[in-house]
C-alpha cells in the first residue's frame, strides 16, 4: 500500500495543482487530506471546486471548525476570506468531514493530535519557541493508539518521527504555506525556510512503513502576486521564501 498525505493547502491552488500532478507521477493507492483547506489568503472557492470532485479521504482541521462556527466578529482574516467566499453546497461539504479518521486499522489520520486539532504533536512550543518534539513527547500525544502509521498536520512543517514500538508519525508540511507566526500558547514561528509545496508518501513494506518527504516547485511568485492583490501582504514572504519575514539577502 502507498498513500500520499496532503495538509494545509490553505487554499493555494496553484500549489495544489503542482502537488497533485507529482502525486500522479509516484503510482500511489490513495491521496488523503488532513484538513486547513481552505482558509487563507488566496482561492478558497476554487480550492474547494478541486478538491470535493476528488472524493479525497478528508479531514478538517482548526480551520474548517472555525468556518464552520460562523462567527465573523471572531474570525481572523484567512477565515473570514473563506467564510464569505464559499457557496452553501462547498460549506456543506467541509461540515461533512470528520475530525479524526481511520483509513484502515493501520492508519489514522488527524490534523493536530488525536485529541486536539490546536496541539503541535511533532513540535513542542515554548517560551524559547519551537522545537522538534522528542519521542516520548510525541508518544504522550499519541497515547494507546493502535495504527502503525499516523499522519497529521498543522504545524506546517515535515517531519517524520519513527517510534520504538514501530509505530511511525508523519506531518508532510504545507501544501499551500510555508511559513507562519502564531502568538499561543507562547510566541513562536514556524518555517520550512523554502517556498516549495510540500506532502509525503508512505509505502508498507515488510519492513513497516517507508517514508519521503517531497518538496515541489510551482509558481510561487504568482501566489505572491495574488496575496497582494487579496490585500494580504504578509503572506509574501511565507511564499516566496517559506520565512515569515524575508531573510537578510533574499
Amino acid at each position: 500500500m502507498k498513500i500520499a498525505a496532503i495538509s494545509d493547502i490553505h487554499g493555494n491552488l496553484l500549489a495544489l495543482d503542482a502537488v497533485l500532478a507529482d502525486i500522479r507521477l509516484r503510482a500511489v493507492d490513495v491521496v488523503v487530506n488532513l484538513g486547513d483547506i481552505l482558509s487563507g489568503a488566496l482561492q478558497p472557492l476554487e480550492t474547494a471546486d478541486r478538491l470535493i470532485p476528488l472524493q479525497l479521504p478528508t479531514i478538517r482541521g482548526n480551520h474548517e471548525r472555525q468556518v464552520l462556527a460562523g462567527d465573523p466578529a471572531r474570525m481572523g482574516l484567512s477565515d473570514l476570506r473563506a467564510f464569505s467566499s464559499l457557496r452553501a453546497d462547498q460549506m456543506a461539504w467541509i461540515d461533512s468531514l470528520p475530525a479524526t479518521l481511520r483509513l484502515n486499522d493501520d492508519v489514522l489520520l488527524v490534523h493536530g493530535t488525536p485529541d486536539s486539532d490546536l496541539t503541535y504533536f511533532l513540535d513542542v512550543v515554548s517560551e524559547q519557541g519551537a522545537r522538534a518534539a522528542t519521542q516520548v513527547e510525541a508518544a504522550r500525544s499519541l497515547g494507546d493508539t493502535t495504527a502503525s502509521l499516523i499522519l497529521c498536520g498543522h504545524t506546517h512543517v515535515p517531519r517524520v518521527m519513527p517510534l520504538d514500538d514501530g509505530r511511525v508519525i508523519v506531518n508532510p508540511g504545507s501544501v499551500g504555506l510555508q511559513a507562519y507566526k502564531d502568538d499561543r500558547p507562547f510566541p513562536h514561528r514556524m518555517e520550512t525556510g523554502s517556498p516549495h509545496a510540500r506532502y509525503a508518501t508512505a509505502t508498507l513494506g515488510a519492513d513497516g512503513w517507508e517514508v519521503e518527504l517531497h518538496a515541489v516547485a510551482y509558481d510561487w511568485n504568482a501566489a505572491a502576486a495574488m496575496a497582494v492583490q487579496n490585500g494580504r501582504p504578509d503572506w509574501v514572504a511565507p511564499l516566496l521564501t517559506g520565512y515569515v519575514e524575508s531573510p537578510p539577502g533574499a
